[in-house]
């Protein structure tokens, strides 16, 4: 397995939670298929309690005026058909923006 963690053997996928396991399963599946436009997705964040994931479109996918429609009807459908008790999947510069920590401290 190959994903936010790099490549993954069988045994230290055992040591991730069980939603993170199937996310990276399921990111893994995905990725051809961005990659064969030039982008590429990574994960940032997974909260299993809230399930909710977290992911940064990269490469051609930022800035590409069909970015939002890959993820809701591509990348979240996917993943939701594909992992046990993921809700929610948010996009960087989509859904949310990450504030840098040195500009958040000065508002």
């Amino acid at each position: 397995m190959e994903g936010r963690l790099g490549k993954v053997s069988a045994l230290a996928a055992v040591n991730l939670g069980a939603m993170e396991a199937a996310l990276l399963e399921a990111v893994d599946a995905i990725r051809p298929a961005l990659q064969s436009d030039g982008g590429d997705m990574r994960v940032i964040e997974v909260d299993e309690e809230e399930g909710r994931v977290d992911i940064e479109l990269v490469g051609a996918c930022v800035g590409c005026p069909m970015s939002t429609m890959t993820l809701k009807a591509g990348i979240e459908r996917i993943l939701k058909d594909r992992v046990p008790g993921l809700n929610e999947v948010r996009a960087k510069g989509i859904d949310f923006d990450v504030v840098d920590d040195a500009y958040a401290y000065g508002e």
